[in-house]
């Protein structure tokens, strides 16, 4: 991934109705949800919400489908693995960063 693109991803995602609605896609998984679902389980005006998935479709983050006369958005697994990876590529200089559930880590 390239840094403009992670930076891309990381302020479309640094906004709290974004944020929800991409962790909302996350939880639906695959089949993913169309606008009024979406727009019903976040209590977020129709309008409003257009504008935050097309902010997060142009980051890469989501995808849209059209089925029949709805659209259904999904998250990108795929870019948020890589954005994921990105972040942690060098992490704490090559170490195991995760520490078994009973201590802590020192990174």
């Amino acid at each position: 991934m390239r840094e403009i693109d992670a930076v891309r991803s990381l302020a479309a995602l640094a906004q709290e109705v974004r944020l929800r609605v991409f962790r909302a896609l996350v939880v639906a998984g695959p089949r993913g949800l169309t606008p009024g679902a979406l727009a019903e389980q976040l209590e977020v005006a129709p309008n409003t919400l257009s504008f935050h998935l097309k902010e997060l479709t142009h980051a890469g983050l989501v995808t849209q489908e059209r089925q029949g006369r709805n659209l259904v958005y999904r998250a990108s697994f795929d870019a948020m693995n890589e954005l994921l990876g990105f972040l942690t590529e060098n992490c704490c200089e090559g170490a195991a960063c995760l520490a078994p559930a009973a201590t802590s880590c020192d990174c």
